[in-house]
């Protein structure tokens, strides 16, 4: 018996549910119907509209009217709403719409003399069954001649997507949902208005054959009225949403024109920014953008001067050439600012270019032509070093660059060596160091580093740094040269190393008049005595059977300085096996 009250009650819910989503019978409808002298027929239509069993009220706007259509209509059984003054179909319409209550609203014309029940329910019933949020309608009658001669031929340059039969049609539904996104013209072009209104926003819109229709047809000077409401409606809609600009030539060239400004903007922010993508390639639609935005500014300026050469109508062409370059001259002002600022901080080198933003250091190395690359760097964020890595630094590649070193190379702080290792995934911007070096370096855990001001932080550090070698005996000696950190560049000298005769090395660093080691194995063989006027550039260390020459070469330019005796090793040889 439990089951099978269970059963009963299911059926119950599941009955309810579905009558009350029947036809949308739990949806108020409201008709509303603007009427201006029409006391001769407004009582008919009021008196069918309050026939059909969908219409729980019906309103009935009195625009200024001085015959009995208040009387007839409030006899009928309508609510009446008054203007003082006749003020057009369009805002009767909206006053109605202000004071209706339905869920669901239709507009109908007074004059309607043959209206019937089943032609409101056709207007009504699409949208209760769901299936449309606007019901326009078309019917057989006499004329349509606004209609053909000009609502048609403009919806069809500007709006050709729109194919209604009758755009014009007085008669419509619509939910009050749909209604509340769509702008009520004053006039006789709220009907077209709302037809396009609708076609933008995408509201489902459905064109419903209500039969014959008879109402008394306008004369030529009524004809003349609607169609200047209807033609300014349709272009200011087509204004409003664009079609226009989409079709004139000078539209094309501002629109061009802000593309290409805006290429150029996205690829100067992008190579400054975003590093998932090669700085080249920002580079490359740039230089696209740029020529975009070059070509069609000229070509909008030859149009132009050629629209501002006229004498009728300067005025106006002025505003309107205002008007219309306002935007492409916004853009231009923002790639100006972009470049400016990003550019404002360049820094020029004898070696390269830096320019340094808030986010990021691009660097274009210039030294040689098969070294011209393009590298956003930085900023870094100073963290503590890990657990048991007291004498390491992890340190990103871009710093490493920047400073000019590699990972395995050390610096000595305070006396003390920390070998530099690579960052741990997902930590490239971070710079984890120990204690004693930041505090030494007056760093705080938290600081932020830019590219730019890394060699300021790490001025006058002593590094021991590899280089790299080559020749026969590449394998069996490792080069490691003392350098100190110099903030900017200067001249220093080019130093190559020899082993009989065969080049192992070059390298470059500014030096000082004074005294410099060389070691073998971490011993000292060797004290060398330079002095920048002095006419000895070459210097020998015997090894074995094997010589060492260290050739003081031509002047370069370098930013760092070759460590003297004081500081550390200036060069330190590690040799393993036999030489050859």
């Amino acid at each position: 018996m439990q089951n099978l009250s269970w059963l009963i009650l299911i059926i119950v819910f599941l009955v309810a549910a579905i009558k009350n989503n029947g036809e949308g019978s739990h949806l108020r409808v409201s008709v509303v119907i603007p009427a201006y002298n029409e006391e001769g027929n407004v009582a008919h239509v009021v008196k069918t509209a309050l026939s059909c069993k969908y219409v729980q009220e019906v309103v009935v706007v009195d625009d200024g009217s001085f015959d009995n259509t208040y009387e007839k209509a409030k006899i009928a059984g309508a609510s009446i709403i008054r203007h003082t003054t006749n003020q057009g179909k369009g805002a009767a319409l909206k006053t109605g719409f202000k004071h209706s209550n339905g869920d669901i609203v239709a507009f109908i014309d007074a004059d309607l003399e043959n209206l019937t029940i089943n032609q409101v329910d056709n207007m009504i019933k699409p949208i209760l069954d769901g299936k449309a949020d606007i019901t326009k309608t078309k019917f057989k009658r006499e004329g349509g001649r606004v209609t053909e001669l000009t609502a048609k031929p403009l919806l069809n340059f500007f709006f050709p997507e729109i194919k209604f039969d009758q755009p014009l049609s007085g008669q419509f539904a619509a939910k009050r949902v749909a209604l509340n996104k769509i702008r009520f013209e004053e006039d006789y072009g709220v009907d077209v208005g709302i037809v396009l209104d609708a076609d933008v926003q995408g509201l489902r819109i459905k064109e419903v054959d209500i039969g014959d229709i008879k109402h008394q047809m306008s004369n030529l000077a009524d004809l003349n009225v609607v169609a200047n409401e209807v033609v300014r409606t349709i272009v200011d809609r087509a204004m409003e949403y664009g079609r226009v600009t989409m079709m004139d030539s000078m539209g094309k060239y501002i629109r061009m024109g802000i593309l290409g400004l805006s290429l150029s903007s996205l690829g100067v922010f992008g190579v400054f920014f975003i590093r998932v993508i090669p700085a080249t390639i920002w580079i490359i639609i740039f230089i696209v953008g740029m020529v975009l935005a070059i070509y069609y500014i000229f070509k909008l300026i030859k149009r132009s001067i050629h629209m501002l050469m006229r004498h009728e109508g300067r005025t106006q062409s002025l505003k309107s050439f205002t008007y219309m370059h306002f935007p492409i001259l916004v853009s231009g002002i923002i790639l100006i600012a972009m470049l400016s600022t990003l550019l404002g901080a360049v820094n020029v080198d004898d070696g390269k270019i830096s320019i340094e933003p808030n986010s990021g250091n691009l660097i274009i190395w210039k030294n040689s032509s098969d070294n011209r690359t393009f590298d956003v760097r930085g900023p870094y964020t100073v963290d503590s070093a890990l657990e048991n890595e007291n004498t390491s630094i992890r340190i990103s590649n871009d710093a490493l660059a920047t400073l000019g070193l590699n990972y395995g190379d050390k610096l000595y702080i305070m006396g003390q060596g920390y070998v530099l290792n690579q960052p741990r995934p997902g930590e490239e911007s971070i710079m984890r160091i120990p204690l004693q070096v930041r505090q030494s370096l007056y760093l705080d855990v938290g600081d932020v580093i830019q590219d730019g001001n890394l060699r300021k932080v790490f001025n006058n550090i002593h590094a021991q740094k590899n280089i790299t070698t080559s020749g026969s005996n590449a394998n069996n000696v490792t080069l490691q040269e003392g350098i100190i950190i110099q903030n900017n560049e200067a001249v220093g000298r080019k130093v190559n190393v020899f082993i009989d005769n065969e080049k192992l090395a070059t390298t470059s660093g500014l030096m000082d008049n004074g005294s410099y080691s060389i070691y073998i194995n971490d011993l000292k063989v060797k004290t060398i005595q330079f002095n920048d006027k002095s006419s000895l550039n070459e210097y020998f260390v015997q090894w074995g059977t094997h010589e060492i020459k260290i050739e003081i070469g031509d002047y370069v330019t370098s930013d760092v300085k070759f460590a003297p005796v004081s500081v550390g090793k200036f060069l330190n040889f590690s040799i393993n096996g036999t030489l050859s």
